[in-house]
């Protein structure tokens, strides 16, 4: 008995053992990346019925003389464009659905994580990256843009990107738009999935607050519609990060008019000369103005005149006419000095163009939206907050000081107000609505260095933590799509929930548990992950200990 008892507990131990082990921990040699590659193939081979021959066109080996450009193609930070970037064992770049399909039927079934990429604005890199093995699966292919005027809507594919909706749209109306980011070339799977926003957010909300319906494939390869998959994982990838629950194939977005003629201004101030005025001012009109009109504040310190100071600039669009905006900001906000003379009128895809900095904008045809600036990147670093009272005028006056004496990191303000604060912070996974404004934090470079990178990062954390007395708190709050690995990253280990409870709090607020529960649901082995994606819930351990310690009476 004494014997058996023994045994009895050492097969206990080896087993919680092997619990504690990771499923990707293998005691074998890994496999070559040409019998990995042999492997997938084949696979996506069977799950497409399609012969091999068709295949190898859109899956990349290491091998493959087309892979560093397809790889390449979608960077858009230069940080992660290096030769000492971890390289994905392959990249695929489906043409339909069920390529995707078998893409996350055959990544799992070879363990390798799958990395989803859809425009690769991702500012730290966290579609196209990993230190582990992995695969990347990008969406560019999948771009249809179908609108439909008559029922007000259109279906977008997750590949698309945001200036190719914009045309779709303009070629079937001149009166309607989509309230999205003002960038062209981001992709609409994760602008979308991440409540992506632009400059009618005071007028029309977020993106994902016009979504009819989406197309996801979940773990298992089924390729669901709102009405299969459900409410809750609707509700997940309206905002909480596509990349955490499957791959998201589209969406049916909701269109909103606009008006024939609208107005942009640009206005710059400087700090000796009414900067700190028109900032302080600004804090109080920009989200609480009229719902049509949306001000960007950027705050940047330059060299005037040999003399280092901070430049404010005003950007903005108007739904409206030129008389109007500046008869109300003559009331309103006096600081600010606008006249008619600075604006300008123009039809609404004029101002997408006029916003993604054409001087041009009314004399050019906005096919150029069709554009994908392929492998075009610099170097750089983001961060945000929220702020849900004003800063004070010294407050201002420090922050300027500061700026100045760091040198290159600048700030943006996005005004909130408007529509956003008539939505419910549960009603979609973005929980930050009832703020005064946004921060972004934002520094470019274009040298090719570790000690400037360094530098600037951290410009970028000096800035952030001087800011820590005017923003958000318990918890100070960050923004999904401006992805930061600063405020915490999950290894996806023992300790994955803590980890990921970090980083979500921040970026969710409350709705983090929600979207918690929703991932152990439907992704409980955790397959879709990245850096900084939705943790399964930790009593999934305890569940996978109690399964296999009953293994105990096979004995």
């Amino acid at each position: 008995m004494m014997i058996k008892g023994q045994t009895f507990v050492s097969v206990l131990l080896f087993v919680i053992f092997l619990v504690s082990i990771p499923f990707s921990t293998t005691f074998a040699a890994p496999p070559s990346s040409d019998s990995i590659y042999e492997s997938f193939v084949q696979c996506f081979s069977d799950k497409t019925k399609s012969p091999q021959s068709q295949i190898t066109d859109n899956v990349f080996s290491q091998t493959n003389p087309a892979f560093s450009s397809v790889l390449r193609a979608y960077i858009r930070n230069a940080r992660f464009n290096t030769s000492s970037t971890p390289k994905p064992t392959i990249i695929v770049t489906p043409l339909s659905d069920s390529h995707v399909s078998a893409a996350v039927v055959c990544s799992n079934s070879l363990n390798f994580l799958l990395k989803i990429r859809s425009g690769g604005h991702d500012y730290e890199g966290l579609s196209y990256i990993s230190d582990k093995p992995f695969f990347i699966l990008d969406m560019s292919n999948l771009r249809d843009v179908s609108v439909d005027i008559a029922a007000q809507s259109a279906w977008i594919s997750a590949g698309a990107t945001l200036g190719e909706v914009y045309y779709g749209i303009w070629e079937k109306s001149k009166v309607h738009g989509f309230p999205a980011g003002v960038c062209p070339t981001v992709g609409v799977g994760g602008h979308i999935s991440g409540a992506g926003y632009g400059n009618m957010v005071r007028k029309f909300g977020l993106s994902v607050d016009y979504v009819e319906d989406a197309k996801i494939v979940d773990v298992k390869g089924q390729i669901l519609d709102r009405k299969a998959m459900g409410e809750d994982l609707f509700w997940a990838i309206c905002g909480g990060g596509g990349a955490s629950f499957g791959v998201v194939l589209g969406y049916k977005v909701k269109l909103v008019p606009v008006p024939e003629t609208v107005t942009v201004f640009r206005v710059e101030q400087y700090m000796d000369s009414g900067a700190v005025d028109m900032v302080y001012k600004w804090q109080s009109v920009g989200p609480k103005t009229d719902p049509n009109l949306f001000m960007r504040m950027l705050i940047q310190p330059v060299t005037r005149k040999k003399v280092k100071t901070v430049r404010a600039t005003v950007v903005a669009l108007f739904l409206g006419r030129a008389d109007e905006v500046v008869a109300l900001l003559a009331k309103e906000f006096p600081e600010l000095g606008l006249k008619k003379e600075v604006c300008e009128e123009m039809t609404w895809i004029q101002s997408a163009l006029w916003w993604d900095n054409d001087e041009n904008a009314t004399q050019t045809d906005p096919k150029v939206f069709l554009d994908r600036n392929l492998d075009t990147a610099s170097f750089g670093k983001r961060k945000s907050d929220y702020v849900a009272s004003e800063m004070p005028r010294d407050g201002i006056e420090s922050l300027f000081k500061k700026m100045i004496e760091l040198g290159k990191i600048g700030l943006v303000f996005n005004p909130y107000g408007g529509k956003m604060a008539e939505v419910a912070v549960n009603a979609t996974p973005f929980p930050h609505r009832n703020n005064l404004f946004k921060i972004q934090y934002s520094v470019n470079w274009k040298e090719n260095s570790a000690s400037i990178e360094k530098g600037f990062l951290n410009q970028a954390k000096v800035l952030y933590s001087f800011m820590t007395g005017f923003v958000s708190k318990n918890p100070r709050s960050a923004y999904l799509n401006y992805r930061d690995v600063d405020i915490g990253v999950n290894d996806h280990g023992t300790n994955s929930y803590k980890e990921g409870e970090v980083y979500g709090r921040k970026y969710f607020g409350e709705n983090f548990d929600r979207l918690v529960k929703i991932k152990t649901t439907v992704d409980p082995d955790n397959f879709f992950r990245n850096e900084q994606s939705i943790p399964t819930l930790p009593n999934r351990f305890v569940y996978q200990l109690h399964v296999f310690t009953d293994f105990r009476f096979r004995f």
